[in-house]
Formats: structure tokens, sequence, C-alpha cells
């Protein structure tokens, strides 16, 4: 979900005079003075920085190993998971076939639905309950909330059925089932053991929040509904922590089982559906003319109108059977679905590549759509938009978009933002935040496919692991759309801005229980984001992208945890990282490397850097001399884990230097770069 601030190019001096107390405090006495003594012979490597032992008995705090969680290291020792970062042998995850029936009133604002769903156990163990996610039950009367919601009375569930025996509510035991809010509870008169399926049959219905689930779905004025959350759907059970049931209170998202979906959704004609999923029967729905457009859409490289104003209301949709038409839809291998019913947007389609999909040596392309009402006139572009990211995107992770359509939908006076499902997503109208603003949030909303949709991470405990990276994918998308400036760097200044003024939480604090104010939000978007800017600035860029795509193909369509990420990249860089997850994602720790003095001694010239925060890393130094000539120094981090606070760099003798500076690429969030340079 996109609920970054604007790309805010913050002052850092926030919080300076606490920073520098705290550093002072805590790294007292580092070395400074006059030149000379210690130091090697000129023209060193990185291997020449001289570490400096801390003085008046300041030191730098312990890295303790890195932990996993008993859960994880069960799956481990189960051969589920690996220390490599690989799924194990016996990696196993759930599978649900999911029937969904749904009509839409729209003079109501209701929506009446059934199911039938069939549940499999691939997992070891036998299940004697189930558990369900009833998301809009966020809205029922005095549910726990982060946030205040409209009330609406929530979920009303009419029969509940497993293998076509029906199940009572309120029972204090047998066959029963119970609802807690957002969480629902089967009993079945059996436990499902391994190998075996079970089917949940029930129907029920609800009154649509006008911005539900916190602005993630509803619907605008008498022409729009956006509709997402909106049936029973099965809880995660997984190899790490079994069922995974933390409720939905409004803030951090969601954790989704894959699956496949076959839709019947039924609206008035005149109204238009797209969800989650490929149309089985345009013919039924849409005018011929409408589907001749559309068609067109899907060989074109250039846009296709494919319903205008000329076509609203029912010159857009076949006669229908009754006033009502019904719309069918299907999809493999999703882990949600969501549609929109529109009566008055216009519907803009066009090709764009995804690369060889399926191996035959040829480029294979999706359907980008953008579905706006004219209120909406910046979204003329999005279409636009969407073919550079879903074609950036499909090349930067080394993962073709998968599916047949991606679906953008206008949703102004339901969200500000935008928020993401497979296949669609619903963005505000962005006509007072600009042209490239709606591209951001496009690229962001987009950058979502692929994370969690594909790999599908638990947003509720770990946002970060979605949203940073998406976020962090969302700026290279940027740099390509718009080049000539690092957009890493808004995110990298946010985060620092928060971190000064030490408002910030850990990255790994549960999403739900993350201090009050913006820290959920920089510790699940801008920090993780700049975090990862400096993972491949520790790793190069070609070791960091063939770890990360290494990580999202052996995730794709699975479930990762935070340590699979980490053994990943670790394995894959051959490289031990525990310093870094634990200074980053664990720690509140800062990074603010100095230049101290620049000196010429007997034996060359010395440069001091100076180590004033508690997060180490390698220094990439980039030292100017009078003639022109320009020379880089990396020093690796081992001087700081060994406890170091100051380090020498030494060059020979020779010509002046005018200048020193700490990683000018800005590939560190360095909470102050005034003292990364040094002029003559």
């Amino acid at each position: 979900m996109a609920r970054k601030l604007g790309p805010c190019l913050m002052a850092r001096t926030l919080g300076l005079c606490l920073r520098w107390v705290i550093a002072s405090a805590v790294l007292a006495g580092c070395a400074s003075g006059g030149g000379g003594g210690g130091g090697g012979g000129g023209g060193q490597s990185a291997s020449s920085a001289q570490p400096q032992p801390a003085v008046n008995g300041g030191h730098r705090p312990q890295l303790y190993p890195l932990t996993q969680p008993p859960g994880f290291r069960h799956a481990v020792q189960q051969g589920s998971r690996t220390e490599t970062g690989e799924p194990g042998p016996r990696y196993w995850q759930q599978w649900t076939d999911y029937r969904l029936t749904a009509r839409l009133f729209p003079e109501q604002r209701r929506l009446e639905g059934t199911a039938d769903i069939v549940y499999h156990n691939r997992s070891p163990n036998e299940l004697p309950v189930l558990h369900l996610h009833l998301n809009l039950n966020l809205h029922a009367e005095g549910a726990p909330r982060k946030l205040p919601q409209e009330v609406t009375g929530g979920v009303e569930i009419g029969s509940v059925s497993v293998n076509g025996a029906k199940l009572g509510s309120g029972l204090a035991d047998g066959p029963r089932y119970e609802v807690d809010f957002t969480r629902m509870t089967l009993h079945p008169p059996q436990p499902l053991a391994p190998g075996d399926s079970i089917t949940i049959s029930m129907d029920w219905s609800f009154t649509i929040p006008q911005a539900g689930a916190d602005a993630r779905m509803g619907w605008d004025a008498d022409n729009f509904f956006f509709i997402a959350y909106w049936y029973p759907q099965m809880a995660v059970y997984d190899d790490v922590v079994g069922w995974q049931i933390d409720r939905f209170r409004g803030g951090s998202e969601f954790y989704a089982g894959f699956g496949s979906y076959d839709l019947t959704l039924q609206a008035p004609v005149g109204w238009v559906i797209v969800a989650s999923g490929r149309l089985q029967n345009p013919e039924d729905v849409l005018a011929p003319h409408i589907i001749e457009r559309l068609r067109r859409a899907e060989e074109s490289d250039a846009v296709v109108h494919v319903i205008t104003s000329d076509d609203f209301g029912e010159r857009g949709t076949a006669p229908g059977d009754h006033g009502w038409l019904t719309w069918r839809f299907q999809a493999d291998e999703l882990r949600d679905v969501a549609f929109s019913a529109t009566a008055q947007s216009l519907w803009d389609a066009v090709r764009t590549p995804v690369g060889d999909r399926d191996g035959d040596g040829s480029a294979d392309f999706t359907r980008v759509d953008a579905i706006y009402r004219e209120l909406a006139p910046r979204w003329e572009q999005v279409t636009r938009y969407g073919q550079h990211a879903i074609d950036f995107l499909s090349r930067y992770t080394g993962l073709s978009y998968p599916w047949p359509h991606m679906t953008a939908v206008e949703g102004s006076n339901i969200i500000n933002g935008g928020m993401e499902f497979p296949m669609m997503t619903l963005i505000g109208d962005y006509n007072e935040r600009g042209d490239s603003a709606l591209y951001y949030v496009t690229a962001h909303e987009l950058a979502h496919m692929w994370v969690p949709m594909v790999v599908a991470t638990d947003e509720r405990r770990y946002s970060w692991m979605d949203e940073g990276t998406t976020s962090f994918n969302e700026n290279q998308a940027r740099k390509d759309f718009f080049p000539g400036f690092n957009h890493d760097i808004p995110d990298q200044n946010i985060y620092i801005a928060r971190a000064v003024a030490e408002t910030e939480g850990e990255i790994m604090r549960r999403s739900d229980f993350q201090y009050p104010g913006g820290a959920f939000g920089v510790a699940s978007y801008q920090k993780p984001a700049s975090v990862l800017v400096a993972l491949r600035g520790v790793l190069g860029e070609a070791v960091f992208m063939r770890a990360y795509r290494t990580y999202l193909k052996r995730w794709a369509y699975k479930h990762p945890y935070p340590w699979d990420m980490f053994n990943t990249f670790s394995s894959v860089s051959g490289r031990d990282l525990d310093w870094f997850w634990r200074a980053w994602y664990y720690e509140t720790w800062w990074l603010d490397q100095a230049i101290v003095r620049v000196s010429e001694t007997g034996e060359g010239i010395r440069i001091v850097i100076a180590d004033l925060g508690l997060a180490p890393m390698p220094i990439h130094l980039v030292i100017t001399r009078a003639n022109g000539d320009v020379v880089r120094r990396d020093v690796p981090v081992d001087s700081w884990l060994a406890g170091a606070t100051q380090v020498s760099v030494m060059l020979p003798a020779g010509s002046p230097v005018v200048r020193v500076e700490i990683d000018p690429d800005y590939a560190f969030p360095d909470v102050d770069r005034d003292n990364n340079v040094w002029p003559r």
C-alpha cells in the first residue's frame, strides 16, 4: 500500500544536537589532533586501513549473534527450510480452491455472497480446527482497531457447513463455528488428516463501507464500487508459525495462501466489472464493439479507448437477463481476488512486454488497463505509466509479470494513495499531487505484484518485507522513467530525519506494534528501502542483483520469512552478513562516518576517519589530488567490527590532496553528510 510521504528532501540537521550528545557519550574521546604516527606505506588498498583504539574507555557495542525464532529453527530441522535460504526438500504449503458467487446491489450498497471452499491439507500435521479471516468485521461494533472506522455491522454469516454437515454457532463443544471479529474458527466433525481435503460452504452478506478496511475498498457517489476482502478467506497455516491468525486491526496488512478462484459476479445492466482473473464470458456481458476494442488493445502498443463516455450505461454492456448481468472470472495460483464495478468510468488499455514468460524464445505481453472517471484527468497517462512499470519490473526482478492483465482503478474519495491486489490496484485521483506523483504510486502498486502477490510474505507481521522491497523497486523504476536524479535519496532522507529525532522503531518489530506516529511508515517503507540500497553498496551491483533475483525466484509462489531472505543474501554472496542484519533490522542504530583530518607525514598522506554512530559499515572513499588524479579506497567493515572507532588510510606522497569525500554516491544512509567531505 502506498502510504509514503512525498519526495521530501528533509533538512538533515533535525535533531543534530541530540545526536551529538549521544554520540559523544557512547563513543567518547575519539582521537583528534595533529598528524603523524602509525600507518603503512604509500599506495595501499583497502587493507591499509589502520584501526585506532578508542580512548577514555569508549567502545562499540558487541554485535551479538543473529538468532532465529524456534519455529524457524524447527522448520530447518524438519527440512522445510534451509540455512542457505532455499526452500527445503520437505517444503510444503497449503492450497485452497474457491468457488465464489456474489451479487452487488448498488442502490442498497450491499453485497450478498456464497462460497464453496475446498481446503487441501498438504502439511504433515492433522488439523482439528480450521481458521478463516472475515476482514470486514473491522467494521463491526466493538471490533479492535488501530484507528476509528465506519461501523456498518460487519459481515453477517448465514449458513455454514463442512462436507455437507451444517455447523452451529454459540455451542460449547462439538462441530461448530465461532466468530471473534475478524477471525472465524471452524470445528469440523473430524480432524483434517494430512493429504486430505475438506469442503466449507457458507453464505454471507454485508453493507459496503464507504471507505472500508481503512480506505482500501468501498464506494463513491452512485457510480463506483471497489470490492475487496469480501469473502471468507482461509488463514495461512505454514511450517514456521502454524496458523497465523493475527487480527486485522486496520493497520498492517495481509498474509494469504495460494489457490484457484472461480468467480461469478452479478451486477445490474450498465455496470462494468473488472476482476482479478481472466473474464470467461465477454460475449455475455459486454457490447460487441467493446469486445472488439479490448481484443485490439491486447495486440496494440498504442492506447485503445475501450470504453468512452459514449459507452456509459447500457451502451457498453450486453442486454442482460431481467436487468442483471453475470460476469465469470477464473484465476489460478493467486493469493486473493478483488473487483471493481463502475457505471461511468473510462477504460483505456494497451499491451506491454513482460519478457519470455513461457520460455519459447519470444517476448510475451500482458494487457495494462486504466479505469477512471472524468473527474481524474491525470489518469489519461496511467496506461503509459503501467506499460513502463510492468516492462521495467519484469526485467529488473528477473520474474516476468505472470497474469493476463494489470488493471489500475481510480478510486477518488475512497483512497488517497494506493492499494494492491492480484492484477488490480486502487489509486486516488492525484489531481493535486501531480503527474510525477501519479507515476510514483502507479509504479509502487504495480511493483506489489512481485511482492507480496508472487513472493507471498507475511504482511501482518513483517510489513517491511513487502513495502520496503516494493519501495526499493519503485525507486529503481523511477530512475528509469525519470533519469538524471537519484530516486533512492528521498526515502533515505525521510528515514534519516526520523532516526536523528529518535522516533523510529526497529524494522523487525511486529508491524501492528510499532511506536505511534510515523514509526510504522519509516520501518515499513523508507528505512528498509534505504537498507537495500546500502546492501547493494556493501556487496556491489553485480553480487547484489544476483542475490536479489535468486531470493525472488526461490520464493516465487511461496512464503518466505525474514531469515530466508537473510540466508539467501549471505549464501549467494558468500559473505557473513549477520552484522548487517543485526545493525539495520534489529536495532535503531545510525551511521555517521566523519573525516577527522587529512595530514602529510613522513610516510605519505594520512586520512583519519571516525565512526560517530553505532551502525558499522564499510567506507567508500574518493580522494582528489591537485593534479586531477582521483583515487578510490574501500575500507572493509572489519575494523569497526573489531571495536575500532577510528581508522587511517595512507596514500603515497605526491600531488597534494584537495578533496576527500565519504560515499559520494549516497549508497549509505549517513545521518550527517557535512562531515563526510574534507576540502583543502
